[in-house]
């Protein structure tokens, strides 16, 4: 199989991003996740540190894979949400300054088309489309919550190009959804995945996460099936426990390994 590359978030193997990024070489991944808010100063991050930052991941053989940007509120949410669209348009500048055309978040609730949040939806992301095309990065929301059905409605009244997708396998399983579908018909709009397990909860959006293979998310299927539909972007893993990431990211990485 021509496997996807592998990435790390930086943040889960230490605070101080030189010491992770060593971290993630001694891995043996090629590619790293940077929170905006935790590690890079809510995107404030001046170009004398952009360059620093891209001297650090050069010097470990390391690429800046995505960016996540979480909010606590949606695009449709109307409280703060002029904040949001200018944090977020920050994220996508500080992207393409660090080498990736992918920033995550969550893009909220999804609302009928007869719901006026809607049009504030619409509002926000065709704005946020634009941008996108002036900074080089894509604003990718996250399915998992929202549903593949809902980003598919969303995606196709944007300028294309303007939303991208990530993959979230774990969080998929959790709401009542098939991975593997998903896999299949988010492809169009596919520029992230992150491969995380968990077992669902006794209904929608209940479940919890557990480390890769141990939950009901079918590894092997959804990969095979992002190959098939010629997915060429990075596989990202998360930390679960958290009393030992490097381990449990070094489990992760040999269980692929065995896929």
């Amino acid at each position: 199989m021509d496997r996807a590359p592998v990435c790390v978030p930086a943040g889960a193997l230490a605070t101080d991003l030189r010491t992770a990024f060593r971290r993630a070489r001694a891995l043996g991944v090629k590619g790293v996740e940077l929170d905006v808010r935790a590690d890079l100063d809510g995107g404030r991050i001046s170009a004398t540190g952009v360059r620093q930052l891209r001297k650090w991941l050069a010097d470990e053989g390391l690429e800046v894979a995505a960016l996540r940007f979480p909010t606590r509120g949606g695009y449709a949410d109307s409280d703060r949400l002029e904040a949001r669209i200018e944090g977020t348009k920050r994220a996508l500048e500080l992207a393409h300054g660090l080498g990736t055309h992918v920033v995550t978040n969550h893009v909220g609730a999804i609302p009928a088309a007869e719901d006026p949040a809607w049009g504030v939806l619409l509002g926000a992301l065709r704005d946020l489309a634009v941008w996108s095309e002036r900074a080089g990065a894509t604003l990718c929301a996250e399915a998992g919550r929202a549903s593949p059905a809902d980003l598919l409605r969303l995606a196709a009244v944007l300028p294309q190009g303007g939303l991208g997708c990530t993959l979230v396998t774990g969080a998929l399983v959790v709401h009542g959804h098939d991975p593997v579908a998903a896999a299949m018909d988010l492809a169009g709009i596919l520029r992230h995945v992150w491969l995380t397990d968990a077992v669902p909860g006794s209904f929608a959006g209940h479940g919890r996460p557990v480390p890769l293979g141990r939950g009901d998310v079918d590894v092997p299927a959804t990969l095979g099936t992002l190959e098939e539909r010629g997915y060429r972007g990075w596989l990202g893993l998360e930390v679960v426990d958290g009393a030992d990431p490097a381990g449990e990211l070094a489990a992760a990485i040999a269980r692929l390994a065995l896929v």
